[in-house]
């Protein structure tokens, strides 16, 4: 019996559910709102959460860990110098999960996971 499991599966293998993080914590900080399955949006939300208050520091060390984490390089240098200090303030919470709809395809909840100005 697995216990203590920091993250859901998400039916895929480790690396599959790895990358799929990536991309769309990629999208997310390229387009500040993506429209997901509820459950993707929660663990989204968790690892947009980590990676900004990361971005925060900005400093050398957490820039190259945002951008090793992130797919494009243009979309790292935008979330430490436009997204992360213009939450600076927050003291978390920075995204927000609003449930928008049911999937006419095969009735899955979605999400639309935005960023909190």
């Amino acid at each position: 019996m697995p216990h203590q499991i920091a993250q859901k599966r998400l039916s895929r293998t480790d690396g599959h559910r790895k990358a799929l993080l990536r991309n769309l914590a990629t999208s997310f900080f390229k387009h500040e709102k993506i429209e997901t399955t509820s459950t993707k949006a929660k663990e989204i939300s968790k690892v947009v959460d980590r990676l900004i208050t990361q971005a925060r520091r900005g400093d050398l060390h957490s820039r190259r860990l945002v951008a090793s984490y992130l797919t494009e390089e243009a979309v790292a240098k935008k979330l430490v110098d436009q997204i992360a200090p213009a939450l600076k303030e927050r003291t978390g919470g920075y995204t927000r999960i609003i449930k928008s709809r049911v999937r006419p395809g095969d009735a899955a909840e979605l999400s639309i996971l935005e960023l909190v100005k």
